[in-house]
């Protein structure tokens, strides 16, 4: 049993905090930067420097926006009765779902607007992206929200304000990201795929993950199932239609 005794801020200057969540935004943004440069370097990126600062920002904007938009689902009441409590970033509450609809919806308007192709920039921001996201997860953690089911086995943790033990159902979802991070940068150097490839690999398995790790989370049930696995369910169905429609040929290189 461990008792979560954490502080989610990092650092007090006066009337400035540093949180431990925002910083992993920042980490997320700048590691996100440095691996653009890194494809670019390789050969594998046609943006030049000032386009991955552009394209970056685009992101943080659409992932800010979704992810709180989102957050409505959740906490309606809260949200909708006071909407300036969607500015309130500094109090956690940032939505995957969401903010994987408007980064998705960012970079499409961004690529368009440029004439980029959108697939080879999804599969170049694949990567980052979920290892941010874990980053975030772990976050969520020392904050001491998103918590887990009752459960008394011997890595259970206690959270203050939670009656009982319960699962660090946000380390559970850390760790699978960081396991789907790597699968991601090993398709990313192992074989040639058709653009979008690693991008549905990212959809497909976070999808599943969040799916299967909201069994172990406490959350609100809709028929039986959480929002997140509603949502996680779609993005699953969408990746293996359009794997099994477009990509075929990608799974059997894999296998051969």
């Amino acid at each position: 049993m461990y008792i979560h005794n954490l502080n989610p801020t990092l650092l007090s200057l006066g009337p400035l905090e540093i949180r431990w969540y925002g910083l992993m935004y920042v980490l997320g943004f700048f590691l996100s930067i440095a691996w653009l440069y890194y494809l670019r370097k390789k050969g594998k990126l046609e943006l030049n420097k000032e386009q991955i600062w552009d394209f970056a920002f685009w992101l943080m904007v659409g992932v800010l926006i979704g992810s709180r938009v989102f957050e409505v689902f959740w906490q309606p009441s809260y949200y909708l009765s006071n909407p300036f409590n969607f500015l309130k970033f500094w109090e956690g509450g940032m939505s995957f779902h969401g903010g994987f609809v408007g980064i998705v919806v960012a970079a499409y308007i961004y690529c368009k607007k440029h004439r980029f192709n959108f697939w080879k920039l999804a599969d170049a921001m694949s990567i980052p992206a979920l290892f941010a996201l874990a980053l975030g997860r772990i976050a969520n953690f020392i904050n001491g929200e998103l918590v887990g089911r009752p459960f008394q086995g011997k890595w259970c943790v206690l959270f203050k304000g939670y009656d009982g033990c319960r699962h660090p159902s946000t380390l559970y979802a850390a760790g699978k990201r960081f396991i789907v991070t790597g699968w991601l940068f090993l398709l990313t150097f192992w074989k040639s795929f058709k653009p979008g490839f690693i991008f549905l690999n990212f959809v497909f398995w976070e999808g599943l993950g969040r799916f299967l790790v909201d069994f172990y989370r406490e959350d609100v049930l809709w028929f039986k199932l959480t929002i997140g696995q509603w949502f996680s369910l779609i993005m699953v169905i969408v990746a293996l239609y359009l794997f099994v429609k477009f990509y075929k040929e990608d799974w059997r290189k894999i296998f051969k």
